[in-house]
């Protein structure tokens, strides 16, 4: 077989494998042949979210089960959370929940045909990547604003 640019097996760009059968096939694209982009990162972004937010459902199935052990159980649930290091986390978690929004509505967009082009998928995933830590950010700001959150 030949490519448009010559023929495979006189391939000098190491672009081209041979199978098993002989039969010359393009290598897979890598890191070392694509320039790293926004969208990629976008799309490693929203799969480490939802890793992130199965941890999270640990957390919530956590207090649920407090809740169910009686109110000794729920207060020193709610007590750690209330901490320090339980603060941390909601911050993370807030993250991340701001996080899978932006990237639904990114792939919802996308879904509907629209935002495909260079300067629209650049948009929308620079909004996805870059949106969540300054929105949990006024947040977290508003929740220590008005008392409902405190140190």
């Amino acid at each position: 077989m030949s490519n448009p640019t010559g023929d495979a097996a006189d391939d000098q760009t190491g672009r081209f494998v041979p199978q098993p059968n002989g039969r010359p096939r393009p290598l897979s694209p890598h890191l070392q042949t694509w320039r790293w982009h926004i969208t990629m990162t976008a799309s490693i972004l929203f799969r480490v979210t939802i890793g992130a937010a199965s941890v999270g459902a640990i957390f919530v199935v956590a207090w649920i089960a407090a809740a169910a052990f009686g109110p000794e159980a729920h207060a020193a649930a709610l007590d750690l959370a209330g901490s320090p290091p339980g603060l941390l986390v909601g911050f993370g978690l807030t993250v991340v929940l701001f996080s899978l929004l932006l990237n639904g509505g990114r792939h919802l967009i996308n879904d509907t045909g629209a935002g495909l082009t260079i300067t629209s998928a650049d948009r929308l995933s620079s909004i996805a990547v870059y949106g969540p830590v300054p929105l949990a950010i006024l947040f977290w700001v508003a929740l220590f604003a008005t008392g409902r959150v405190s140190l």
